[in-house]
């Protein structure tokens, strides 16, 4: 299903030109308008999905395998140094459009593309606890 309100449901589909690298049934995949490095491409799922909650196991699934094949290709022809692959989900962790899309960030040697964090420290108690609710 498409949203008629959501302009990457507009961009995936193109209804809006795009730069695009790479269309197939399910994606399409863009060059970003405003790129955090040269060569920042976004994967967009052409049917809606929120975020990666939302998403079915099997798009997801092809998600995954389509960043590989693009980075791969893209860090041939762009000559980086290593890439990010980002995906944001919800706004505490960033996201700013809520339709599934995965950032390819070619990185270069010294390139000040920021996406860090501070480095916190994994205590026992926590990871005990973790480890306890996650495996039931």
């Amino acid at each position: 299903m498409k949203d008629e309100n959501c302009i990457f449901c507009k961009l995936a589909n193109g209804e809006i030109p795009t730069a695009t690298l790479y269309e197939d049934d399910d994606f399409r995949v863009i060059l970003d308008a405003s790129p955090a490095s040269k060569g920042h491409a976004l994967i967009l799922p052409k049917e809606h999905y929120q975020d990666l909650y939302d998403l079915d196991d099997e798009i997801a699934a092809k998600a995954l395998v389509l960043a590989k094949k693009m980075v791969t290709k893209m860090t041939e022809v762009l000559g980086c140094d290593g890439y990010n692959i980002v995906q944001n989900n919800k706004p505490a962790a960033g996201q700013t459009v809520f339709h599934f899309h995965i950032h390819l960030i070619p990185r270069y040697n010294g390139d000040k593309v920021g996406l860090g964090w501070k480095m916190g420290k994994l205590e026992d108690d926590e990871k005990e606890e973790i480890l306890a609710k996650i495996r039931g």
